[in-house]
């Protein structure tokens, strides 16, 4: 399956989803191209569309190389097995988290302003990306999310392989996804058209969803 684009992908996940219509669900979007496929989904299933922000902590003079991940409320997930490979200490990575989580708290503060927090505890949340690859920022919002006590917690993505999808269905209530191919390379490969989104799309589309509310 090749999506067209992001929303294309996104009104074939709300088919998908439609089990959730009239539960209120809590529609947390990873920006920036999650919040274009959560767009479709929050239209079908109404409920509260908002963000959720992980970010990797690389390793020192690699830093794509992903030795941990942190979210803004603090919560900060290790590869213990590769720090303790890398010889990488406790002083770097509290630093390197703290550096992330700033820069979560800006990229929140351009796309929410002084919007309050959604709440977590006790409510359907569904996490929306465009996608997954490694699933290691994805896995880090999700723990994330489990600490705050969700009702439900679901994952719905258009795409991803089979091993990374595997390892998240353990986390999760209910992964629901579109495409799994044991061929995948990259998220961008399975969409026509894959262009990065910018800000200001995504204030728009939280814009035009919160002033339905």
């Amino acid at each position: 399956m090749i999506f067209n684009d992001r929303s294309d992908a996104g009104e074939r996940l709300a088919e998908r989803l439609e089990i959730y219509r009239g539960r209120k669900p809590l529609i947390l979007a990873v920006p920036r191209g999650g919040v274009v496929v959560a767009e479709p989904v929050f239209e079908k299933l109404g409920g509260d569309l908002d963000l959720i922000i992980t970010r990797k902590i690389g390793a020192p003079h690699q830093r794509e190389l992903a030795i941990g991940a942190t979210s803004g409320d603090g919560f900060v997930m290790l590869n213990d097995e590769l720090i303790s490979r890398l010889g990488v200490f406790p002083d770097y990575i509290k630093k390197a988290a703290a550096k992330e989580q700033t820069e979560i708290k800006r990229r929140l503060d351009i796309y929410r302003g002084d919007r309050p927090l959604p709440r977590i505890e006790g409510r359907l949340v569904i996490l929306v990306d465009d996608g997954v690859a490694t699933g290691y920022t994805l896995l880090a919002a999700l723990r994330s999310l489990q600490q705050q006590k969700p009702a439900e917690l679901a994952l719905a993505v258009p795409v991803g392989p089979p091993e990374t999808l595997g390892r998240l269905n353990k986390e999760v209530d209910a992964l629901v996804y579109l495409e799994a191919p044991v061929d995948f390379a990259a998220v961008g490969q399975f969409y026509h058209r894959f262009d990065q989104v910018n800000d200001q799309e995504v204030v728009d589309i939280l814009k035009k969803a919160w002033s339905a509310e």
